[in-house]
């Protein structure tokens, strides 16, 4: 308009001296406190909180998953005087102590009997040639027991083991064992140490026969030995729940004196004498330890080092 000061669609000048525009109070928000400090367990990256995540998965598990043992394929035959009376001494589960007809009764055979009666165990009188026959023409003489398929747990089943019982987790799983009386041996020292079970693969391993059941001395009735289809993909797994995963070998960066995560949640995997742990196994181990021996030529059997170093775990856990 005529004689008017601002011409239209003039830019108005921001007069000097004006006040910034108000923050809207981040700048107070931002000096404020962010409250306490949230729990270990409700803080996401930490390890507590995936075990806390672990163990809430294993009890819906334990309420609604159906049994998930399984069985090895076809039965075991233990044959000859001795053997069967040592098993039946051991408290190997048998299925039915089987005699040949006109089989002459020694002592041995007289005690193998007397045990199975006082344990509920069927004696069978069969021909002698189905004895010949269900041992492939082995030397029989005369008696053999059979043995029912060993029930593998699941390996979800000992991280579900431990937290029943309210522990800090210890598993000890095998990476190609495939001596029977290394397993029971690993076997009676996990269960004497404490461990929550024996994970062993599904291939190129020992199965729990009689002669590791024999050699775990009764163990294998108080701890589960659970069987993966695939090893590194159940280590991966209890990783993710929050264990650590540490490998027993000779050639180890940490000795076991001073292994400070013995009080942790652990998986210990023993590989074989010959060979040690596979590559892949190694590679997804957290951590290598290795038994301090005098002489460097010597060696530990897997039984032997797998007792040394759950003693010492259970040592340090104690202490």
């Amino acid at each position: 308009m005529p004689g008017s000061s601002q011409r239209k669609g003039a830019i108005r000048k921001k007069p000097k001296g004006n006040p910034t525009a108000g923050s809207g109070g981040r700048v107070r928000r931002g000096l404020e406190g962010r409250g306490p400090t949230p729990k270990a367990e409700d803080r996401v990256k930490h390890p507590a909180h995936k075990r806390a995540k672990a163990k809430e998965r294993a009890q819906e598990r334990q309420r609604s998953r159906p049994d998930r043992k399984s069985n090895d394929s076809g039965t075991e035959w233990v044959y000859g005087r001795n053997p069967v009376v040592e098993a039946l001494r051991a408290g190997v589960p048998v299925a039915a102590l089987h005699v040949a007809e006109g089989t002459e009764r020694d002592a041995r055979l007289r005690e193998a009997t007397l045990i199975a009666v006082e344990h509920g165990i069927s004696v069978l009188e069969v021909p002698r040639t189905e004895l010949d026959r269900v041992t492939a023409g082995g030397a029989h003489q005369g008696v053999a027991v059979q043995i029912p398929p060993y029930e593998y747990a699941h390996p979800d089943d000992l991280l579900d083991r431990a937290y029943a019982a309210g522990e800090v987790p210890l598993i000890v799983a095998l990476d190609g064992v495939t001596d029977p009386r290394n397993l029971g041996a690993i076997t009676r020292s996990a269960a004497a140490f404490g461990a929550h079970g024996v994970l062993v693969p599904e291939r190129r391993t020992a199965s729990m026969s009689a002669s590791a059941w024999k050699t775990s001395a009764g163990a294998a009735a108080r701890i589960p030995v659970a069987r993966a289809t695939n090893l590194n993909r159940a280590l991966k797994s209890y990783k993710d729940a929050g264990l650590m995963v540490i490998g027993l070998d000779m050639d180890g960066a940490v000795e076991l004196p001073d292994l400070d995560a013995a009080t942790e949640p652990l998986v210990l995997v023993v590989g074989s004498e010959g060979k040690g742990l596979a590559r892949l196994v190694r590679e997804n181990c957290d951590l290598i330890v290795s038994i301090p021996m005098t002489t460097a030529t010597e060696s530990l059997n897997a039984g032997i080092a797998t007792g040394v170093t759950l003693y010492e775990i259970s040592r340090r856990r104690a202490g």
